[in-house]
């Protein structure tokens, strides 16, 4: 770990899962600080507003209780390039190491300026389980310039998607359940609540 390196780990988080906790007490453990933002992505239809999606994050980031992850949803923007850009002016001194789930390393070659953003950070791709990585995805972004480090955390296996489609609730961490139940969110009622 190297007191310099700064994780960037930008998520839907519609909603945040335990997964999500998970891999930001894992980022934390190999990179020191870790900041964090909900962020609309372009590929994705999303269950809830950004600005309630943000406050979800901050909200499960604030009971982690470990002030080595930070919410930095300043840095949210649809376009990567320009999130890399905000990170880059407010740490100039940071060596910025962008974070994906193996399950967009796919996706990353058609994001906009690709071969910009791959050659201006080190990227760290965490696979997760039950959503496999494309094939070829790793050598698709090495040849765009991209350092690329595949790093296996415990993360359980949670997807945001079963969640908003009503399939599964029991990943969602339980500092959540006020708010979701507040906002009417994702269909949840508190006879599901834990």
């Amino acid at each position: 770990m190297s007191s310099r390196e700064l994780a960037l780990f930008g998520t839907s988080a519609d909603p945040p899962t335990e997964g999500h906790q998970a891999l930001l007490l894992g980022l934390a453990q190999r990179y020191g600080q870790v900041v964090a933002w909900a962020s609309d992505n372009p590929f994705k239809q999303h269950g809830a507003p950004l600005e309630l999606r943000a406050q979800l994050l901050g909200t499960l980031i604030e009971s982690l209780g470990n002030d080595q992850v930070q919410l930095a949803q300043d840095l949210s923007s649809p376009k990567a390039i320009e999130t890399l850009d905000r990170a880059a002016i407010r740490w100039p001194d940071r060596q910025l190491v962008f974070v994906v789930g193996g399950d967009l390393a796919g996706q990353i070659p058609s994001w906009y300026r690709a071969a910009d953003l791959l050659q201006r950070c080190r990227l760290t791709v965490v696979p997760r389980q039950g959503h496999p990585m494309a094939a070829g995805a790793l050598e698709r972004l090495r040849d765009l310039g991209a350092q690329v480090e595949l790093l296996e955390l415990p993360v359980p296996a949670t997807a945001s998607s079963a969640i908003r489609g009503g399939q599964e609730n029991s990943s969602i961490p339980e500092v959540l359940w006020p708010e979701l139940l507040k906002h009417n969110l994702y269909g949840l009622t508190s006879k599901l609540a834990p």
